[in-house]
């Protein structure tokens, strides 16, 4: 039986079926799918390499990678957040972790100022490398990947929880060390060692047009060598070319100059103050104006010219290097690079300070003794 022509609808016999034209067509038809596929996946690696890079253009060069970071146990607590003692990338360090606080716990306002400071401090420490500084060494903000080691294991971290990772300071803060001396005092060498550290650092920060804005001894911290070293620069700013661009009162109570404590407009030169209280903190490892209130400190700051009770046996070659630096005018206070000057041609050699030679004790010369 004859099968149909083609043209005729019908069907084509066996013999006359043309198998290599057959084979062209197919051939082409899966050259066809195959580049229609390779370009395909061509498209799909280059749309996935164009968002690697924008991913690695938004991510910022001081974010840590948090798979790498254990945290800790806390060693310090603060209003906003605690600070513990962690591991990253097998590197002892310090966590600063900040809490932003459950979802409606805090408003919408509090929240941008909490990470608008946390975006100001990262963006200025990252950037400051220097012996008497505490080495940054990376951030992270609002990530899940965050673990805390426990007895029973690790907890994770809610996202609304960022931090800050840097060097882990064994000595703890510089506040600790003094309280823990308070009524021994420290040898004058070390008094004038202490304050050379802290000289320096800010020293450094000056030169990089940083206002610390918050020096005290509790933001100082000592490594294994007791070499201070500053922390926190939670307020922190880069110096305003305009004072009138800097105002408002920030610090803390008792270290604070008097043109912040006024409202007035202030530089670095506010730090320079806060220096000399705390040389003084040092050498009497004793806390200023600790009877007096927040009211009582500011008025007095401010209007009577208080400042902390120079002790009789503190020598001339210190006291003068505290009196220059927390004087009422700005404009009379030293740089800080003139401060370490000072102290670097203070002669420590024979003692002196608030050790007798002949005495266990420390210097009792104050009207009044406070104990520990």
């Amino acid at each position: 039986m004859k099968e149909k022509s083609e043209s005729g609808g019908g069907y084509v016999r066996a013999d006359q079926i043309d198998l290599k034209s057959l084979d062209e067509q197919l051939q082409r038809h899966l050259n066809r799918t195959w580049t229609m596929e390779k370009n395909k996946r061509r498209e799909e690696e280059e749309e996935e390499e164009a968002a690697s890079r924008q991913t690695a253009a938004t991510r910022q060069d001081w974010e840590i990678d948090p798979s790498k970071l254990i945290v800790k146990g806390a060693i310090a607590r603060g209003t906003f957040g605690t600070v513990h003692r962690g591991i990253y990338d097998g590197q002892d360090v310090a966590v600063k972790l900040l809490d932003w606080g459950e979802e409606g716990h805090r408003s919408d306002a509090e929240i941008a100022s909490l990470r608008a400071a946390f975006t100001q401090e990262v963006a200025v420490w990252h950037k400051l490398d220097h012996p008497n500084v505490t080495k940054f060494i990376g951030a992270t903000m609002g990530t899940s990947e965050l673990h805390i080691q426990t007895d029973n294991g690790q907890v994770g971290m809610p996202s609304n929880v960022c931090c800050v990772v840097v060097e882990y300071c064994p000595g703890g803060a510089l506040k600790s060390y003094l309280i823990k001396n308070r009524r021994r005092k420290l040898a004058f060498k070390l008094v004038v060692q202490l304050a050379l550290d802290l000289a320096r650092g800010l020293c450094y920060l000056h030169s990089k047009k940083i206002v610390h804005r918050d020096v005290k001894t509790e933001n100082m911290l000592l490594d294994k060598t007791r070499t201070v070293k500053i922390a926190d620069f939670g307020v922190a700013r880069v110096e305003a070319s305009n004072p009138n661009d800097m105002t408002g009162e920030t610090g803390t109570l008792g270290y604070m100059a008097p043109e912040v404590l006024n409202g007035n407009p202030y530089n670095r030169k506010c730090d320079v103050y806060s220096f000399g209280i705390c040389l003084w903190e040092i050498y009497c490892c004793d806390m200023p104006y600790p009877d007096l209130s927040f009211s009582e400190v500011t008025s007095a700051v401010v209007r009577q010219n208080l400042r902390p009770e120079m002790p009789r046996c503190c020598p001339s070659s210190l006291a003068n290097v505290m009196k220059r630096c927390w004087d009422a005018n700005p404009d009379k206070r030293p740089e800080m690079d003139e401060v370490v000057a000072m102290l670097e041609a203070i002669d420590t050699s024979k003692g002196g300070g608030m050790i007798p030679g002949d005495q266990p004790q420390g210097c009792f010369c104050f009207r009044r003794y406070r104990g520990p």
